[in-house]
């Protein structure tokens, strides 16, 4: 199979076409860089990830990481990419100067992290998990935390993780237990366990940085009494050399996919020396986490659209070289077979992945610009308006693109038929590997329950009111073209549906049925996804057909007539089914799935 794994064009065109990301460089922040800059960073990716991750990605899935007893062995690339992405300045790109960043923008750091997510998965987790928490470390901890952890985590040197489940807790983190007991210090003893922790041990690291919850003794109970800390694996003593912190590894998990990663459990404080220092504040620890979590909520978005770009150029590539059959019209049995892509199903298989993936990453993408302006604008409202359509948007970003993907691979596997079952070719790894992605960082059920019963409501609805006029911005400027108006008119016809089904919801939480009101709440983000899609591939739409008047005739021309050809592909094929899930959410007052009893489950 060769080596296409995700499109350079395409990535190009969301970013300059589209969202015009080179606009970001009027700001000051931003003002030191330029598309030269922005498309060595994307070359740069894509050569790093052809030439080192690429290489060994099924390798990394057959030699899964080891428990010895004391550490994981993990594929000697590891080393490789985090060394890489230390010096390179991969891991910190996006952080500001005053941290040792190049402060480039999120939305091109997110097609870099794209780019490694599509070539190897599970090797692109070591060093963007170490990002995200040398960032909360720079958001919230003192510049003592930040000085002593921040450079080595930005070089590469020390992994950084996100350490929050418990084996009693799971996805409810108001029932965490590990205990956090003030020393004399400065610093706070802690004792408990974690599990399900992605790279929080490896044998080719020289520490791992714990960005780790728990509850200080005496603190409230549920949410409101957990605190965030840092906890090394290793804490530097009086002579500054590295020694034990007691955080030792107990085991690690075998998985179905995702495989190049080891996801360990972590038993803390068995000798009563384990030590974490306290970030920011006693008690705020969910809110500073949450900053962590929603950033990786999107790159989990992301990383289920790359694994699933990767899926459909293996799939694309093999249709147009493994001949079988005839046309249908064909009746001479002597006639040479044809390419399978020429079969009308199997195009309809390829229109479905490229749907899915570029309207995943057209929303991801969306929500990488709103991040960049937040990030440049000052306090007022527009830096709220944009604050509040990521809120809004962030758990269809992780959701649709995590659930759709599998499905995409699914129709990906399906194109090569019995071959795409055997570990011959990759879409077998591309499908185990993908299905973590509705799982980690808050399953599907906590994100539907998220959109419904936080984003909708917050601020009396102010975030889906700023959504919409978005949206509707869209149409607007549809309906003025002749070829996309009907398309259009249907994507209005699909916001008034949402208006209704939202308005019904409400009723129910103002009457005070709250369970009932959240039960569907997974089926209603399913439903506002496919909506939110739709409005990005009608954003594409209205950019491609604009260039294609310009365009010669060639490959750039054909490059917009599919897209173009995708976009009906969507709009006739997915958009319909939010029908369906209308008429059942406008149901959900039957408290069908709450009425049901436990013991009505019988074997």
């Amino acid at each position: 199979m060769a080596q296409t794994f995700i499109s350079m064009r395409n990535l190009k065109f969301m970013l300059y076409e589209m969202f015009d990301v080179e606009s970001l460089t009027t700001y000051p922040y931003f003002a030191d860089h330029s598309r030269e800059v922005f498309d060595m960073v994307l070359d740069t990716g894509m050569r790093m990830g052809k030439d080192i991750l690429f290489p060994v990605f099924a390798e990394m899935d057959k030699q899964q990481p080891e428990f010895t007893g004391t550490t994981v062995k993990v594929h000697p690339v590891v080393e490789t990419v985090m060394k890489a992405c230390g010096e390179g300045g991969w891991i910190g790109a996006h952080a500001p100067y005053e941290f040792g960043g190049q402060q480039i923008p999120m939305s091109v750091m997110t097609a870099f992290r794209g780019i490694f997510s599509a070539a190897n998965y599970s090797a692109c987790v070591y060093p963007f998990l170490t990002t995200g928490a040398a960032h909360l470390v720079m958001s919230f901890g003192s510049q003592e935390l930040i000085d002593a952890y921040v450079p080595k985590m930005f070089a590469g040197q020390w992994q950084g993780t996100m350490a929050l489940t418990e084996p009693q807790a799971g996805s409810s983190l108001t029932d965490v237990s590990t205990t956090a007991f003030p020393a004399d210090d400065g610093y706070y003893t802690l004792k408990g366990q974690k599990i399900f922790i992605s790279c929080a041990e490896y044998d080719s690291i020289e520490n791992v940085v714990n960005l780790m919850i728990a509850r200080i003794e005496g603190a409230p109970q549920g949410i409101r009494g957990i605190s965030l800390f840092v906890v090394p694996n290793k804490r530097l003593n009086e002579e500054g050399e590295l020694v034990s912190n007691d955080v030792s590894c107990s085991g690690i998990y075998h998985k179905l996919g995702y495989r190049g990663a080891p996801i360990t459990q972590l038993s803390l404080g068995e000798n009563d020396d384990c030590r974490g220092w306290l970030v920011g504040e006693p008690h705020k620890g969910i809110r500073y986490m949450f900053q962590m979590m929603n950033e990786a909520r999107i790159d989990v978005g992301m990383g289920a659209a790359a694994i699933a770009s990767a899926a459909y150029y293996a799939a694309l590539e093999y249709t147009r070289e493994r001949p079988q059959g005839r046309k249908i019209t064909s009746k001479d049995p002597a006639e040479p077979q044809i390419p399978i892509i020429e079969h009308a199903d199997v195009k309809r298989m390829l229109l479905f992945q490229r749907a899915i993936v570029e309207g995943a990453f057209s929303l991801i993408f969306q929500c990488s610009k709103y991040t960049d302006l937040i990030t440049v604008l000052e306090e007022g409202e527009e830096k709220e308006k944009y604050e509040l359509l990521l809120e809004i948007l962030t758990p269809i970003a992780k959701t649709y693109p995590s659930e759709m993907g599998i499905l995409s691979c699914s129709q990906g596997l399906q194109c090569l038929g019995g071959y795409g079952y055997c570990d011959e070719f990759p879409l077998e790894q591309y499908y185990r590997d993908v299905r973590i992605h509705p799982i980690h960082e808050g399953t599907t059920g906590i994100q539907g329950m998220d959109l419904l019963g936080r984003k909708m409501v917050m601020k009396d609805g102010k975030a889906l009111f700023l959504y919409l006029a978005e949206v509707e911005k869209t149409i607007a400027g549809a309906k003025s073209i002749d070829e996309l108006a009907p398309y259009a008119e249907k994507l209005q016809e699909s916001l008034e549906s949402l208006k209704e089904v939202a308005q019904g919801l409400t009723e129910l939480a103002l009457k005070g049925e709250i369970e009932i009101f959240l039960a569907d709440a997974t089926l209603f983000l399913e439903f506002f996804g496919i909506i939110a899609i739709a409005w990005q591939w009608l954003l594409q739409a209205l950019t491609a057909h604009e260039a294609l008047a310009g365009a010669s005739e060639g490959a750039e021309a054909d490059f917009y007539r599919g897209k173009l050809h995708t976009f009906r592909y969507f709009f006739e094929y997915e958009l319909p089914k939010i029908q369906g899930l209308a008429v059942r959410l406008k149901n959900s007052g039957d408290g069908l799935t709450v009425s049901m009893r436990p013991e009505y489950f019988s074997e």
